[in-house]
């Protein structure tokens, strides 16, 4: 039920955390504000494909 969901940094474009989620349960993407390593700050990380 639960599926693998990778996150990219939407200014550098670089795939940095991936977690899991019910699809069933949550349709629309995910966007978090995370650390991004390249970036050095915290960025808008929306839901890409693995």
């Amino acid at each position: 039920m639960r599926e693998l969901v990778g996150f990219a940094c939407d200014q550098c474009k670089r795939k940095n955390y991936t977690t899991t989620k019910n699809r069933k349960n949550t349709t629309e993407k995910l966007a978090l504000k995370k650390f991004c390593s390249s970036c050095r700050t915290h960025t808008l990380h929306r839901e890409v494909k693995i």
